[in-house]
């Protein structure tokens, strides 16, 4: 249940942040927000941070894999309790861009640091998740073998 309620925030952030970037600015425009970030209106074929772009098919099924396997994953690990926080996260971010690739057949991102692909809330829900699921599972590990 908790795991459903993070989902709900970062799908609600992340879907909320895109609909005001995509009123604010035109497609293509780019705009200062703070020094070294910009505010952007692009979209993204391609998997995080612009990687695969244009392969099609390929990513959303690479997508609807990695998912379903995140999903055995928690089901096979429902006992134990920590875990509901980055699968949370990283099932939110992964439900925003797949709302995107729906609705846009694209992905939305906005985000822009110099010398860095645009990317958007989701993207990086799902690498912050990714990061504390590792570590979680790490500690847990640890813990059972000394």
């Amino acid at each position: 249940m908790r795991a459903s309620a993070v989902l709900a925030v970062v799908v609600a952030v992340d879907q909320g942040t895109k609909l005001w970037v995509t009123g604010a600015l035109e497609r293509g425009e780019r705009r200062d927000l703070l020094p070294l970030v910009d505010l952007v209106n692009s979209r993204n074929t391609g998997v995080a941070f612009g990687l695969l772009q244009d392969s099609g098919a390929l990513v959303g099924i690479a997508v609807g894999v990695a998912v379903a396997a995140l999903l055995v994953y928690f089901a096979r690990n429902s006992h134990r309790p920590v875990l509901w926080l980055p699968v949370g996260i990283l099932l939110g971010g992964a439900l925003g861009n797949v709302i995107d690739r729906v609705r846009e057949g694209a992905v939305i991102d906005f985000i822009k640091f110099p010398a860095w692909p645009a990317f958007n809330v989701a993207d990086a829900a799902i690498t912050v998740g990714v990061v504390v699921l590792f570590v979680v599972v790490e500690l847990n590990a640890r813990r059972t073998h000394g």
